[in-house]
This record gives structure tokens, C-alpha cells and sequence, in this order.
């Protein structure tokens, strides 16, 4: 791990929504003690809009916000990576992505807020729950001391915050 900052990255199919999300939080709250990217395996066109407009109301970078996808950032100079978090709904994503390497990663499992746009039915306070779960989960993560920012304490607070949400 650098001594400096923390890099890391969120995966999930879309990228989005939930690991946009993610990736503002972090960005926003991590003091340059944390540092965060998002990709997909299988990249949307553009983050949905409900996510935009939620970053823009929560004082966060909406406009460093875009789907990209993981080849993207394996071709790009990414710094190295201490932690991995695939945010997945494993009811209905049967292909998370996994990122192979050294870096501690965790599958923090998470519905989709999106899941439900085909039949008109997810709004933006789907959006603002999935925001508020991952930025009081990150909160916590952020908040360990750094030599609490190992493996086992990485799965214990991924842990955690899967039993509560």
C-alpha cells in the first residue's frame, strides 16, 4: 500500500450508477488519503441521469462522472491499486466482474437502484438510499486507522455493512 493515498477501485457490470456513486463519495470524502476509480465490464453508454443529478445535490463531481469500462482503465496509467470493491446485485447480475492482482478486494453486494427503469418504477430516492448506504459504509471504511487497512479488516467492515443493508 502507498504510505500516502489509498487507491481504489469500484467494479460492476454497468458502471453506471452504484459504482459512480462510490467512486464520488470516496473522491469527496477521502482527504487525499483516498483515491477512487469505477469501471464495467460491460460499460453503459452514460451514467444514468438520476446519478448526475444526485452528485450535482450532494456537492459531489458530477462531471468527472462517466461510464468506462475496465479495458479502459488497465490501458491507462493507473496508479496501483491497494483495494478492489465489486458492487454487484447478485440476485440478478450472474456475471460480477473479479478483478485478478494484488489488491485486497471485497464484493460488497448491492441492488441496483436502475434495476427497476424498464417498467418506470425506480426514482430518485432509490438513488439518494443506494447513495446514502454506500457513503455511511465508505464513512466507516475511510474512518479505520491505517493499521486497522488490511485484508481482515477490509472483509470485517464490507462485512458490516452488508448485515446492515
Amino acid at each position: 500500500m502507498n504510505d500516502d493515498t489509498y487507491n481504489i477501485l469500484f467494479l460492476c457490470t454497468r458502471n453506471a450508477a452504484r459504482s459512480v456513486m462510490a467512486e464520488a463519495i470516496v473522491n469527496r470524502q477521502g482527504h487525499g488519503r483516498f483515491r477512487a476509480f469505477s469501471a464495467g465490464t460491460n460499460p453503459a453508454r452514460e451514467v444514468r441521469p438520476e446519478v448526475v443529478r444526485l452528485l450535482q445535490r450532494m456537492d459531489c463531481n458530477a462531471e468527472a462522472a462517466y461510464a468506462k469500462s475496465l479495458t479502459e482503465l488497465v490501458g491507462s496509467n493507473m496508479p496501483e491499486l491497494d483495494f478492489m470493491i465489486t458492487i454487484c446485485d447478485q440476485d440478478r447480475e450472474k456475471t460480477c466482474p473479479v478483478w485478478p492482482g494484488h489488491p485486497t478486494t471485497a464484493l460488497w453486494p448491492l441492488p441496483d437502484p436502475g434495476a427497476q427503469v424498464a417498467n418506470g418504477s425506480a426514482s430518485d430516492t432509490d438513488y439518494a438510499e443506494t447513495f446514502r448506504c454506500l457513503s455511511e459504509g465508505l464513512a466507516s471504511f475511510m474512518s479505520l486507522p491505517k493499521d486497522q487497512l488490511d485484508r481482515m479488516s477490509l472483509r470485517n467492515s464490507l462485512d458490516t455493512f452488508h448485515r446492515m443493508h
